[in-house]
């Protein structure tokens, strides 16, 4: 089993800065893919940003340039979103998810940290 705890959630005014951290712990396998989803009220879960156990990370387009997806240098499998120039529609829970790098789906989800862009 592995287990997933988020923090870093909150309220920012449009075009600040938040930083999400997911800690994963449990029976993680060496290669893997951890990454940050969203859902805003109404919408559907969607890929904010990924990054594999080496270190390559991935984007959506609507946060390129702004987002940076990171992981934990000694440990590896604690993984940041550093969030620049917030916009309100960047306000939803953010989820991390963890798979098995040969698997195409999220085996595992964290609980959701709420992020609010607002003035």
């Amino acid at each position: 089993q592995v287990q997933l705890v988020e923090s870093g959630g909150g309220l920012v005014q449009p075009g600040g800065s938040l930083r999400l951290s997911c800690a994963a712990s449990g029976s993680i396998v060496s290669i893997n893919v951890m990454g940050w989803y969203r859902q805003a009220p109404g919408k559907e879960r969607e890929l904010v940003a990924t990054i594999t156990s080496g270190g390559t990370g991935t984007y959506a387009d609507s946060v390129k340039g702004r987002f940076t997806i990171s992981r934990e240098a000694a440990a590896k499998n604690t993984v940041y979103l550093q969030m620049n120039s917030l916009k309100p529609e960047d306000t939803a829970v953010y989820y991390c998810g963890y798979r098995n790098w040969y698997k195409n789906f999220v085996e595992k989800w964290g609980q959701g940290t709420l992020v609010t862009v607002s003035s």
